[in-house]
């Protein structure tokens, strides 16, 4: 798959610009452009997006091309991402859900500390519960899939965290709504960015450190930036950020049948186990390249752990207390989230 790197053209509708018409023969071909935040070769993007462009191009028999501009290339930021999706600025977007705070509150669940086991078994979980409860927060666009990444960690300038009171005054980038108030309710001063803000802003000094997890470590080089990198034991991960992988309505539309047919045979759970698994197999590249850095690597022990998590628990009743005044049932939303991780994750 070849990677298009030049800029777009101008769009006046969704799908201006996309329907490459050649011919007769040609009529029902389409050239579909996908818009993400991060460099081609990080995690998602090499490991899942170009897979996902082969083999939707493949099974399409050549009829569906889909240019991939990776790192912002045409223009805006990651926090517009989902609005290019909805306003057909481009056809297809990849993006973290939590770059819009409060838009999908139901679909925050997953972020709630200590949810996420490993990146595949929960990208599996919040695909499957979001089409049953929280369809309805993303009527503006055609959703492909939805995922996580796997446990998020602390990477930080200095002495690092050892124990939940070195958290106290730390300037600490959160990518989300509720990972920053989670930051906070563990003692730290959150910083809210998108994840390529990063490395500038620990450079700068603007912040000590930021919450990710290992895979984006690799692209955004931060065992350069930071001294050390603290996890927790037990088999949740202290949080994880949700993602939309998205098409525009009326791009999705505008395909004969048989096209509609490829892109939901590429869409759905396999589609987020495939996001997930990358995630993963770069958790394991991001901790091995930390090891070999010099920096110092902690895992806070079983006894500590549990200081954060009831540390955490007021994010997780604030939540189900939002979904209870918005006339659902809290507690249990939360429930059959973390039971469908721990499904997924037996098996």
């Amino acid at each position: 798959m070849k990677l298009w790197t030049r800029l777009a053209w101008p769009l006046t509708g969704a799908l201006a610009g996309a329907m490459l018409i050649t011919g007769p023969a040609a009529a029902q071909d389409v050239t579909l452009r996908l818009h993400q935040f991060l460099p081609i070769k990080a995690a998602i993007p090499t490991g899942a997006i170009e897979p996902w462009i082969e083999k939707v191009e493949a099974e399409s028999g050549g009829r569906i091309a889909i240019e991939h501009y990776p790192a912002m290339q045409l223009g805006g930021s990651p926090v517009s991402l989902y609005d290019q999706a909805r306003d057909g600025v481009v056809d297809i977007v990849w993006t973290v859900l939590g770059y819009t705070p409060g838009r999908f509150p139901k679909s925050e669940v997953f972020e709630l500390p200590f949810m996420v086991t490993t990146g595949e078994p929960t990208s599996r979980a919040f695909d499957e519960w979001v089409r049953v409860h929280a369809m309805d927060e993303f009527a503006e666009v055609h959703p492909i899939a939805f995922h996580t990444h796997g446990p998020g960690l602390i990477h930080v300038k200095g002495s690092g965290v050892h124990k939940l009171e070195d958290m106290s005054g730390l300037k600490l980038r959160g990518p989300t709504r509720m990972v920053t108030a989670l930051l906070e309710g563990l003692g730290a001063t959150p910083v809210g960015m998108p994840v390529p803000a990063v490395p500038e802003n620990l450079s700068k000094g603007v912040i000590d450190g930021a919450v990710i997890p290992w895979e984006v470590t690799l692209p955004l080089k931060i065992p350069e930036l930071v001294d050390t990198h603290t996890g927790v034991t037990g088999e949740n991960g202290l949080y994880t950020a949700t993602f939309i992988f998205a098409m525009n309505k009326d791009s999705y539309e505008a395909l004969p049948d048989d096209l509609k047919a490829v892109i939901d045979a590429n869409s759905g759970p396999e589609v987020a186990a495939l996001f997930g698994a990358a995630m993963d197999k770069y958790d394991a590249i991001g901790f091995e390249k930390a090891s070999g850095s010099g920096n110092e690597i902690i895992m806070l022990d079983a006894e500590e752990t549990a200081r954060w998590v009831a540390a955490s628990q007021g994010v997780v009743d604030g939540w189900v207390a939002s979904m209870n005044d918005a006339g659902l049932d809290g507690a249990a939303l939360l429930n059959e989230a973390r039971s469908l991780i721990e499904k997924y994750s037996a098996e």
